[in-house]
């Protein structure tokens, strides 16, 4: 299965081009956002093109068509340690659909992700209202992913795995010059959670290496939940200071910690600059072991370095330029926007395997630098 947490985490930078709270009910402008998105790290390589645009029609109904396309190239340590490098294409479409009554936006969504191996389909729904004046917002949402899972080179194998995800936000203009957002995810995942090709290694002393593989073996079911604060505070000098704090536990054991800052600040009218860190730690899952004692040490057994204790930080800089309208005049509005973000991965329990000049278990901690480049333009029509 093609979909690794690395290729994961480039969609999820996607989010950025939206606002980071709602602050009154009002339909998304028409709008066409064209990216190039970039990721580089672990002997990993992730790009391709995507592409959004809105349209409103008679001032309550606004439609969204998207495009997103991974080319992915893959020489990570997982799969140099049972497998050769390979390379695939992950295509996105989604299609989607606002309706805004008085204080009310409600939305409905539909996406479709194809690749060689795995397929999935997404539905989700969302209501958000303003009260007290537009000085409170209350949303509410939730999906349902349906996902199917194959081998290359194996027409027999199938498996399915279903997803329900719900969510509810609540942000509060407290001042003129501060925002504050409380969000919960509640998260419940069925069916084949692992990836097929994915193998754990056990100890065996008749191997040339002293160890073998196998197979992983997940749990049929996982829940899990998330709790985050964010906050926005203007200030006086053209610019803001944004934070973010974000717990998550599940059902395997798992507890992340997550924290961010981010610093915006103006330049005239037509420069936007951003710095941004974050920092994530995480504990390992019940049922992860770098090196299980022998062939079927458990019921449950996991290799996958993300199910692993580890911690990462990262550090990022955009920019933000807007075109002057004589460039692009059929245009209300343009901007040229590149952001730039470098992570660290480092891990306390899983091992290198590819340092063959150490013990069996003792081999040198796992750890990797990655780099995440975006570059997109927006056309406000």
């Amino acid at each position: 299965m093609a979909v690794t947490k690395n290729v994961m985490r480039v969609v999820a930078l996607w989010a950025l081009l939206l606002p980071l709270v709602a602050v009154a009910e009002v339909l998304p402008p028409d709008r066409l956002d064209v990216m190039y998105h970039s990721y580089d790290g672990g002997g990993a390589t992730i790009d391709g093109p995507s592409m959004l645009v809105r349209k409103n029609i008679a001032d309550t109904v606004s439609v969204s068509a998207g495009y997103y396309v991974d080319m992915v190239s893959s020489a990570s340590i997982d799969v140099l340690a049972t497998a050769s490098e390979y390379s695939e294409e992950r295509t996105e479409y989604s299609v989607g659909v606002d309706y805004l009554h008085d204080s009310t936006l409600m939305n409905l969504n539909y996406s479709e992700s194809t690749e060689s191996d795995y397929r999935s389909e997404t539905v989700s729904t969302g209501i958000s209202q303003t009260f007290f004046g537009d000085l409170t917002t209350i949303s509410m949402g939730l999906s349902f992913s349906s996902n199917y899972v194959g081998v290359n080179g194996n027409e027999t194998f199938s498996a399915t795995a279903k997803n329900y995800r719900y969510q509810f936000n609540i942000s509060q203009i407290l001042t003129k010059s501060l925002i504050a957002v409380f969000s919960f995810e509640s998260v419940i995942d069925e069916g084949f959670l692992n990836n097929p090709y994915r193998q754990v290694r056990y100890k065996d002393s008749s191997a040339p290496r002293g160890y073998s593989y196998q197979s992983e073996v997940y749990p049929l079911t996982r829940n899990s939940d998330a709790f985050s604060l964010r906050g926005i505070y203007y200030l006086p000098w053209r610019a803001s200071i944004r934070g973010d704090a974000r717990y998550h536990d599940d059902s395997w054991g798992i507890a992340a910690r997550d924290f961010e800052v981010r610093y915006l600040h103006s330049i005239g009218s037509d420069l936007l600059l951003e710095a941004k860190y974050r920092s994530y730690s995480q504990t390992q899952a019940d049922f992860y072991s770098d090196l299980f004692p022998y062939r079927n040490a458990q019921n449950f057994m996991a290799r996958d370095k993300e199910l692993s204790e580890f911690s990462s930080g990262s550090f990022g800089l955009g920019v933000t330029y807007t075109m002057p309208q004589r460039w692009l005049s059929v245009f209300e509005k343009s901007t040229a926007n590149l952001y730039w973000d470098h992570f660290q991965f480092d891990y306390d329990n899983f091992r290198n395997v590819l340092d063959t000049e150490a013990a069996v278990g003792e081999e040198e901690l796992y750890a990797f630098d990655a780099n995440v480049i975006r570059l997109y333009f927006s056309f406000w029509f």
